[in-house]
């Protein structure tokens, strides 16, 4: 199979200064499908950052009526999607593929819990996993009346801002969480906060005018595998939570955390207790 480098921009720099390879100079494989080249490489472009039209045009080298004419297809076929700036994201259909965990014991388990913290509170519960570039949505609770999950299931963002992308991060290992700081919009002390505090909290990136509360959800050796999310309206969410609604979610993670396989030499830590009751505002 031929490969070959998409567009002109080989280089960029992020807000540090520090010139960065762009998704330009990685080749590409091609498949001599020329319309499938094309999409290749306009979705090449947005795994790695939110991409406005004249961004893609500009590191993709395709004519701009091309681009729009495949990128709003891809749209379409939810293989793209948009933020609330109109920038091109990689679309559900990419996520539910990407997930890396389809249907895994901590998703499966995940359901009753999100549906517990949706009754509990009248707020919408989500489990988001990290892969790459990206956070996906995994789990979601739905609404008692439509059955339509409040997120849908492999809704894919950018692992670069916003609570989540801080949670999934800020227990990583310091050459990764060197890596996830460029071209974040937080930094190193934010980051050192979400660690002392336990969880993180602001808008969501996934709902417009919504705000969540975000926690790590820990796998069997203690490594953060995923966050726990409560979102809701900023007239709710938008202060900072109060303690009780903060440890509901965390005793829920921590519930989480029980379910997943730990190795058989290591003690399973003392049950914490059920999840407290928050009553809905």
């Amino acid at each position: 199979m031929s490969h070959m480098p998409i567009g002109p921009v080989y280089q960029r720099a992020d807000a540090d200064g520090a010139a960065a390879m762009s998704v330009a100079s990685r080749p590409l494989p091609m498949s001599g499908v020329g319309v499938l080249d094309k999409a290749s490489m306009i979705l090449s472009v947005v795994e790695q950052r939110p991409a406005s039209l004249a961004q893609v045009v500009a590191i993709s080298g395709l004519p701009r009526p091309t681009v729009y004419r495949i990128a709003t297809a891809l749209e379409r076929l939810e293989l793209l999607t948009r933020d609330a700036h109109g920038r091109f994201l990689p679309g559900a259909r990419i996520g539910h593929s990407g997930a890396a965990h389809p249907r895994d014991r901590l998703e499966h388990i995940a359901e009753g819990v999100l549906a517990e913290l949706h009754t509990r509170t009248g707020l919408n519960a989500r489990v988001h996993r990290r892969r790459d570039a990206v956070h996906i949505c995994v789990a979601s609770s739905s609404d008692p009346v439509t059955g339509q999950d409040a997120v849908p299931l492999g809704t894919a963002r950018p692992a670069k801002s916003g609570p989540v992308a801080q949670v999934l991060l800020a227990w990583e290992d310091p050459d990764e969480l060197y890596a996830g700081l460029r071209g974040a919009r937080f930094n190193a002390a934010q980051l050192a906060l979400v660690r002392q505090r336990g969880w993180a909290h602001g808008p969501d990136v996934m709902v417009l005018d919504e705000y969540v509360l975000a926690v790590p959800v820990r796998d069997g050796d203690g490594r953060v595998s995923a966050a726990l999310v409560l979102s809701g309206p900023r007239a709710r969410m938008a202060k900072l939570p109060e303690r009780g609604l903060r440890n509901t979610v965390i005793d829920a993670a921590a519930g989480l955390t029980e379910t997943l396989p730990r190795p058989s030499n290591r003690p399973r830590p003392r049950p914490r207790p059920r999840l407290r009751s928050v009553p809905p505002r």
